[in-house]
């Protein structure tokens, strides 16, 4: 047996993975019935019935935003000093070893869940505001502020968002305000298409028609009659375009577009050590691994909310 162990490499690897994921998957359960206590009865219910995977994609969620406040005591490095040479392999002194410039692998792994998931949380949500407010006043008002706004966005949206981006990007420059804005507006198109379709069959209610004979106006129809009824498809909408802005940016930095060094990034670590994976070095991919990580968590949860907001029971 020990012997079939040791020459088996690629079979301990799958083990211990599994092994890893049952825990993970054993923590996240226990993690559910412990929120479940502390909630009253009707939060309690539901978060019972909150399916393993959804409580292992918050435990993800909440673990990665506490490493991106507490990375400066978290880390035991700081983001941009050179503490060795260049490539030193894994050690008790750099459990994860060096990049290129002799700079702590794990400090700016830590650093760069605040650079990454910041940034992405924040262009998120500014197409978020952007798009939906724009998509919910266009199929409020129809006519022609209807067909000029999705005219403008139709012809956007023809462009693919990867090199539409990288063209702005390229024109504009890479700072992080640039980086925010560019990718904000080319996701506020897809926001602005999914709100106004989801609002296309909201204004014609009843309780709608009765709020514009009212005299009610514009962005008070929007905020107390349009936005609340529209709210479960575009909050799961969040959770999955924020994903696409995560591996929106992750790609323009390998590409050398996105954050510039030397602040730390997920995106441009897997670039910048990407000569150590001819070695055998999986260094590379343990941002990578980051990245799909909170991807796959994220979906977790959006996956449960529009199982929730579909009103299906299992």
């Amino acid at each position: 047996m020990d012997a079939l162990w040791t020459a088996a490499p690629t079979l301990r690897n799958i083990l211990l993975a599994l092994i890893v994921i049952g825990l993970a998957l054993g923590l996240a359960a226990l993690l559910r019935s412990l929120i479940a206590r502390a909630l009253p009865d009707r939060l309690a219910h539901e978060t019972r019935g909150m399916p393993v995977t959804a409580a292992f994609g918050i435990m993800v969620i909440v673990i990665y935003i506490l490493v991106a406040i507490f990375a400066p005591l978290i880390a035991p490095y700081p983001e941009r000093m050179v503490v060795g040479g260049g490539y030193l392999p894994w050690s008790a002194e750099f459990p994860l070893g060096t990049d290129k410039l002799g700079r702590d692998m794990l400090s700016r792994l830590i650093f760069a869940a605040r650079n990454t998931v910041g940034i992405a949380f924040a262009t998120t949500l500014l197409a978020f505001l952007v798009g939906s407010f724009l998509g919910l006043w266009a199929a409020l008002l129809g006519g022609w502020t209807d067909q000029i706004l999705s005219r403008i966005v139709d012809a956007l949206m023809a462009i693919p968002a990867l090199i539409f981006s990288m063209l702005l990007l390229t024109i504009f420059g890479t700072s992080i305000p640039t980086l925010i804005l560019v990718i904000a507006t080319v996701d506020a198109t897809r926001v602005f298409r999914l709100a106004r379709s989801v609002a296309q069959g909201i204004v014609v209610m009843d309780y709608v028609e009765a709020a514009l004979l009212r005299g009610e106006g514009t962005f008070r129809l929007i905020r107390r009659e349009i936005l609340p009824n529209a709210l479960a498809p575009l909050v799961a909408e969040f959770g999955l375009r924020f994903c696409f802005v995560f591996l929106t940016i992750s790609a323009l930095s390998f590409l050398g577009l996105g954050i510039k060094p030397p602040t730390a990034d997920w995106g441009s670590m897997v670039r910048e050590n990407a000569t150590l994976i001819t070695f055998g070095d999986i260094t590379p991919l343990l941002p990578a691994g980051a990245i799909a990580l909170l991807t796959v968590a994220v979906n977790f949860v959006v996956d449960w909310q529009l199982h929730r907001a579909s009103g299906l029971k299992d």
